[in-house]
């Protein structure tokens, strides 16, 4: 009955479409954008650009992002270990992240290392609950459960000015070296390109303590040492170019990505150095054009390319060598219309196709071959004080396996059957209420249904992967409120407060179970369900406190409740594991970034806070793992000269030297510093 519901609302969206251009591109149709573009969103987004992005003691796109509520962050230690985000609870896999307008994918395994994107060249980094609110965007957009939406840098020039520079030069603890450079330069009247080189290198040598109890509470082990193999030696090169159109905009981007580190690995059986090492290259090419090609309808066309290359090296052979090589491509391209019915009602229509393979190294490996095609049909309908948002989205999913040389040689007699094909049709509505006409107060909710495809690991991954995997499915109910307002003294510049309720299903979660009687053999299955019920919350504010001096302030507070409700064969392990907070989700958690600029001089300080969690459903004692938090401060002071513009910033992270884990087994490091120097031209 959902399903009809949602068709008969969305009817109407069967032709394609058109929506308002980009924040960015207001000048094009000046004041008429301007008056509802922030209405627009039926669900705003968490937002952090500007110098407020700059001000973190953020290293990485993954660092900063901490500071959002309904986040979860997987850190596995050190400058250059992995890195992975989870909101609310429903898994990293449902997260889709992307760059610059276009999704960042890896069909190998679902996840985005976001620790390889630096924050130098992003001016915005925008987390969206449910989708983006707004109907002219991919059908990829619609997708996720989910959304990071990171905005790069696009060239800005002044009357007069055709070129800008941007070095950025880092040091620090752990032996660091970190350089970067940024060249802008206007080609033409409406072209200009860009270059972007960051080079970074680190021992990722930290001292750290390593306590244990027993299940009584007596010490087990305390002791010291220094976390060995976390060294990583990086390049990332990015070039594009950028044109404007008249009604419309373009941009193409060229991203190289080139790594080479050391696994440090968990500190487990009295075993403190590993011997693991990663490499990876990251290659894509992608290009967006945009155009409002009338009044009443508006084109958006996205083109991209990627080649992926990781080889992971265990040379230990008492526990078992291994030497495997994979390489991903992908292939995307996407058509979104939008049309404009009348002043207050537009519809769209989407339709993208995404094709991937795999190949690797591994003895007996069959590259599996992956045809996707979305469509996605999206109305809307923005009334002075009503705002409905609806979009359903078809999903097809074909997949065949291609025998390669040596596969008979593996010892395999047959092709292994491929994963069926996959139909689905995912639902979505969103609505925004303003009680009073001129009023600062937004009620919002929405319902949203998707799912996530097993990833190639999953289905073809050899001995544990399955074939017959169905997809992950998750189902979002979300309450919640946002007000606003300048303020009304002369200090309180305007302040914030926002609050979700929410509720979410996750159905025929893919965990692995053992296979047979042995422990060591494993396989994924469609076991597990999850409930997650929890609620976000956040304020702000900007205070101006003399001519010459503004402070701001940003509270977030996350409560969750994510109890496994997985049916297991093994009934004492059910007793255990029946109602548990799933592993690593903290019931309590939150930050607070404060800063304070006066005239040349800046000071920020942030604060994380993350309770109790357990590493397993099974909440016993054995699991518990406790709560955790950081200081983290800086200063800075800015130098002008001409048209040279300098910044000195001197970074504490840690500043308590707290010990703690984000992962069990994986501590992370103590007080650290960084010691940076800007110059702009």
């Amino acid at each position: 009955m959902k399903l009809q519901f949602f068709l008969m609302l969305l009817l109407p969206a069967v032709v394609p479409a058109y929506t308002q251009l980009p924040f960015d591109s207001v000048q094009h149709l000046q004041e008429l954008e301007v008056v509802a573009i922030r209405f627009s969103e039926a669900i705003p987004a968490q937002r952090l650009s500007g110098e407020r992005l700059r001000a973190l003691n953020s290293f990485s796109v993954a660092d900063a992002i901490r500071y959002f509520s309904g986040i979860q962050l997987k850190d596995y230690g050190g400058i250059g270990g992995l890195k992975t985000v989870d909101i609310r609870s429903m898994g990293t896999n449902h997260m889709g992240v992307f760059y610059d307008g276009i999704q960042l994918g890896n069909a190998q395994n679902g996840q985005v290392d976001l620790g390889k994107f630096s924050l130098d060249n992003v001016e915005e980094i925008a987390l969206y609950n449910g989708q983006k609110s707004a109907i002219f965007q991919s059908a990829k957009d619609f997708s996720a459960s989910g959304t990071i939406y990171i905005r790069t840098r696009r060239p800005r020039f002044k009357s007069g000015e055709t070129h800008h520079f941007k070095a950025v030069a880092r040091t620090g603890s752990f032996d660091l070296t970190n350089f970067s450079a940024l060249w802008e330069q206007a080609v033409a009247a409406r072209l200009s390109s860009s270059v972007n080189v960051e080079w970074i290198r680190s021992s990722g040598r930290y001292p750290f303590r390593y306590r244990r109890w027993h299940a009584d509470g007596s010490l087990a082990y305390d002791t010291t040492a220094i976390r060995q193999n976390g060294d990583v030696r990086a390049l990332r090169i990015e070039a594009g170019l950028f044109g404007e159109l008249e009604q419309g905009r373009w941009n193409a981007k060229l991203y190289y990505y080139n790594s080479e580190r050391g696994i440090p690995g968990a500190i487990v059986n009295n075993v403190w150095k590993r011997a693991q090492r990663q490499w990876d290259r990251n290659f894509f090419a992608q290009a967006s054009w945009q155009k409002s090609v009338s009044r009443c309808y508006d084109l958006l066309v996205n083109l991209k390319y990627a080649r992926d290359f990781m080889r992971y090296l265990n040379p230990d052979t008492t526990l078992l060598y291994v030497d495997n090589a994979f390489h991903q491509q992908e292939i995307y391209a996407s058509v979104a219309n939008k049309f404009a019915i009348t002043g207050y009602w537009d519809v769209a229509l989407s339709a993208d196709w995404q094709y991937n393979s795999l190949q690797s190294s591994m003895a007996g490996f069959v590259p599996p071959l992956r045809n996707t095609m979305l469509v996605a049909m999206a109305s809307s309908l923005n009334l002075s004080r009503l705002k409905v948002q609806g979009s359903v989205l078809a999903t097809q999913v074909k997949e065949k396996l291609k025998a390669q040389t040596g596969f008979q040689d593996a010892g395999a007699s047959s092709l292994p059957a491929s994963a069926p094909d996959k139909r689905e049709v995912s639902p979505s509505l969103f609505l925004s209420w303003r009680p009073l006409a001129a009023g600062p107060l937004h009620i919002r909710t929405f319902y949203k249904q998707i799912f996530r495809m097993p990833t190639f690991n999953d289905l073809y991954y050899t001995d544990i992967g399955n074939a017959a995997l169905k997809p992950e499915y998750t189902h979002q109910y979300n309450l919640g409120f946002q007000y606003s307002r300048n303020g009304d003294r002369c200090w309180l510049r305007n302040w914030q407060l926002q609050a979700d309720a929410y509720y979410n299903e996750v159905c025929d979660k893919i965990i692995a179970v053992p296979k047979g009687n042995g422990m060591y053999r494993w396989m994924m299955m469609n076991l597990g369900y999850v409930e997650i019920r929890g609620v976000d919350a956040a304020a702000s504010g900007m205070f101006q406190l003399s001519e010459h001096w503004t402070a701001h302030l940003r509270l977030s507070y996350t409560f969750q409740r994510a109890q496994d409700f997985t049916e297991r064969q093994n009934k004492e392990l059910q007793q255990l594991t029946w109602g548990g907070q799933i592993p690593y989700i903290p019931r309590h958690s939150g930050s607070v970034v404060a800063g304070s600029a006066y005239r040349q001089w800046r000071f920020n300080y942030s604060f994380i806070y993350v309770g109790e969690r357990y590493h397993n459903s099974a909440n016993i004692p054995e699991n518990y793992e406790q709560p955790w938090y950081t200081h983290d401060c800086s200063l800075s002071r800015e130098f002008g000269w001409k048209q040279l513009q300098a910044r000195i910033s001197l970074e504490i992270n840690n500043l308590l030297s707290q010990d703690y884990e984000v992962v069990l087994n994986y501590p992370m490091p103590k007080r650290n510093y960084k010691l940076a120097l800007t110059l702009e031209i």
